[in-house]
């Protein structure tokens, strides 16, 4: 679908949803699905080639089993899994395959948001789509500097191999003994590998109209932890885009000392600073934590392995059966005091001083 031809501002958007986890996380995953699903969103759930393939048959099973998305046939599994290594380039990869599969299923879509296993909703999807119907669809949220600063020497300089492009089996990336320069042609930005990005973004990055994509791209095949910087860099360097950025992440995440490398898991000891932070997202959590049933009780209003109640679950009870079902109206929608949270943070963002020209620094 045509960008003129995408719900103008002020109609309900639409979020196209990457949702990845490797070994063991079939059952996080449908959690976090459970608790991100909306009818009018679309959703790509991928379960890596490092957990076992009767783990990926169960989590297809289950998903295709659901009456709910059955009806809305809205939830693609991704059948050929990608071995995906977050210090290497298959991780940009697996996120661009699953923006491509978006694209070719209809792309009725204008924001992609790309989550894991081990991330969790602390808004509704009501308060979400609520407070992003009032934005300018063109808006990338997308933390990002150009300030690399040690990056420079560990991670741009360096040129290293993921075997997680040619081997089935995944193991750590290997360095080669040489160095190289940093990029001429572009300019470097990293950021959170955490984004939420515009339907015409993500067009361009598996277009590439006039071939930066694929350069950056082949640039970031050797560069340690691409997927905080591959889209930044894109983004950033193309005239088109660098002054849509917003510069957040929208997650609340806890990390470790500098140089911040590894987010701690969250715990229930964590749950007012997420509350108060006003974030849509939260990661990293364990497994089954218990701060996941508090979020699902206290913020989400979510009952165990159910779907988070909304304008959509009110509709679809009074819907006559066979007769079409469609969340058109911002009317249709029924936020929570999330909304709030959220505004305030998405508020803040926009009007903070200097913010037309502060894109791309």
């Amino acid at each position: 679908m045509r960008a003129e031809e995408r719900p103008t501002r002020g109609a309900v958007p639409r979020i196209a949803y990457l949702i990845s986890g490797s070994a063991g996380d079939g059952a996080a995953l449908r959690r976090t699905l459970r608790a991100l699903y909306h009818p009018v969103n679309t959703y790509v759930v991928h379960l890596d080639l490092e957990a076992p393939a009767a783990e990926r048959a169960e989590l297809a099973s289950a998903i295709h089993a659901d009456p709910v998305y059955a009806r809305f046939r809205n939830v693609k599994v991704v059948t050929r899994a990608n071995l995906v290594t977050y210090r290497g380039p298959t991780m940009v990869a697996n996120t661009l395959h699953a923006a491509a599969i978006l694209l070719r299923e209809g792309g009725n879509w204008d924001w992609f948001i790309n989550l894991s296993a081990s991330d969790y909703p602390l808004v509704t999807q009501d308060d979400l789509l609520h407070v992003l119907s009032e934005l300018p669809r063109q808006l990338n949220f997308i933390e990002h500097t150009s300030d690399i600063g040690w990056k420079e020497y560990q991670r741009a300089k360096p040129v290293i191999i993921d075997p997680g492009l040619y081997s089935l089996q995944k193991s750590d990336v290997f360095w080669i003994t040489e160095k190289r320069s940093v990029p001429t042609a572009f300019k470097l930005f990293t950021g959170s590998a955490w984004m939420m990005l515009t339907h015409q973004f993500i067009e361009y990055c598996i277009w590439g109209w006039d071939n930066l994509p694929r350069t950056v791209l082949m640039y970031y095949a050797n560069f340690l932890s691409s997927p905080e910087g591959y889209f930044h860099t894109v983004i950033c360097n193309v005239p088109e885009f660098r002054n849509t950025t917003v510069n957040h992440d929208l997650h609340f995440i806890s990390w470790d000392n500098p140089p911040k490398q590894h987010p701690h898991y969250l715990t229930l000891a964590d749950f007012d600073g997420m509350v108060n932070s006003n974030a849509p997202f939260a990661r990293k959590f364990g497994r089954e934590d218990p701060v996941l049933d508090k979020i699902d009780q206290e913020l989400l209003a979510r009952r165990p392995d159910g779907f988070v109640p909304g304008g959509w679950t009110d509709l679809l009870n009074t819907t006559e059966k066979g007769k079409p079902f469609t969340v058109e109206r911002v009317q249709d929608l029924r936020p929570g005091p999330g909304v709030d949270r959220l505004k305030k943070l998405v508020t803040g963002l926009l009007t903070q001083e200097g913010f037309d020209d502060k894109h791309c620094l």
